[in-house]
């Protein structure tokens, strides 16, 4: 790829070039960033763009808020982004994951996670039941003790105390801690990356870092803020496969705020989008024609789902707020669309 000079800006950098941590791409990636921010043009982001910048954060355990709300506030020079991003793993980024990374990015995919179980996690039953209705509940993902470590360091980040309702109800469900150690070693369980393996089909996988939720019960003043019914999936043809998945860190009754979804709608999704009429926004008339349903969990338990069904947060009609934590899996090499409709 050529370099491209922009006005007052450094050129966008070639996908190779790299700086002091060795890492391909990043430099590409900031260039990009800090130039789109600048309202210059750097060129059409593409498909192969969007499957690397996931690879590049979640092979530098970055988070995709963070990363882009830092490059916007302080607009920084490559040598400070790179000194960030060391920061962010606490000064040291392995050689060994380095090199990986750089592999992944330029393609490759002859790794695979250590993590991953001898054993199965998912039945065939439980895969069987994934094909047809585009979820599964993975049971005890991590374990008890895990979770309540979780959910304090949660709660100490967002000022709650379990014992005093009123320290619930913040301004959304959404809380942005990232990067606890509580939370990472719930991203490192085998468990999870097995599963996620046996339904990629592969093992060459990387885990996103995401942030954590909690919905409280509702009450007078406080209503659900959650959010409808959605995809967060271009809707754009043809459906690619794609997953997302959410951790219950509190056991959580389907009237305590549960995950919903439509089961199997990834199977009818195609379709579905065909039979509406020219011009219809599909995402308003999910929220009118379609009926979701919630999914219970257990404390550990991690439900996945097929990234093309419809899905969304309910109200907690429960006594006791719902936690959660968000992740995802994907591999080194997918198929996305890059258009958004």
């Amino acid at each position: 790829m050529s370099k491209v000079q922009l006005p007052n800006l450094p050129t966008i950098a070639n996908r190779e070039e790299t700086g002091a941590l060795g890492v391909i791409y990043l430099k590409h990636f900031w260039s990009q960033k800090i130039a789109a921010q600048r309202q210059a043009v750097p060129g059409d982001i593409t498909a192969d763009d969007l499957v690397a910048e996931n690879v590049l954060l979640a092979g530098l355990r970055l988070g995709v808020r963070e990363t882009l709300d830092f490059l916007t506030n302080a607009v920084p020079s490559f040598e400070k982004f790179e000194a960030w991003v060391l920061a962010k793993n606490d000064g040291t980024i392995e050689s060994a994951r380095v090199e990986r990374l750089n592999g992944a990015l330029r393609g490759g995919s002859s790794f695979a996670l250590e993590s991953i179980e001898a054993k199965p996690v998912l039945s065939a039953a439980d895969l069987d039941f994934w094909d047809e209705h585009g979820y599964v509940v993975v049971k005890q993902a991590v374990s008890a003790n895990h979770c309540r470590a979780a959910v304090q360091a949660i709660f100490e980040h967002a000022g709650m105390d379990i014992s005093r309702p009123d320290s619930w109800y913040a301004d959304a469900i959404w809380i942005l801690l990232t990067h606890h150690p509580a939370l990472w070693a719930n991203r490192h369980s085998g468990r999870i990356h097995t599963a996620f393996a046996q339904i990629w089909k592969r093992s060459d996988l990387w885990m996103n870092v995401d942030v954590c939720g909690v919905n409280p019960p509702e009450r007078p003043g406080h209503q659900f803020r959650g959010s409808p019914l959605h995809w967060d999936m271009t809707l754009t043809p043809p459906v690619r496969f794609g997953t997302q998945a959410i951790l219950y860190l509190t056991d959580t009754a389907a009237n305590q705020g549960a995950f919903s979804c439509v089961p199997g709608f990834h199977r009818r999704l195609e379709p579905w989008l065909r039979e509406q009429p020219a011009g219809a926004d599909p995402r308003a008339l999910a929220m009118k024609e379609l009926r979701a349903i919630p999914i219970a969990g257990e404390a550990g338990d991690l439900v996945i789902w097929h990234h093309a069904l419809p899905h969304g947060a309910t109200p907690n009609r429960a006594a006791l707020p719902r936690v959660v934590q968000y992740l995802n899996m994907f591999p080194s090499q997918y198929e996305i669309n890059a258009q958004w409709r």
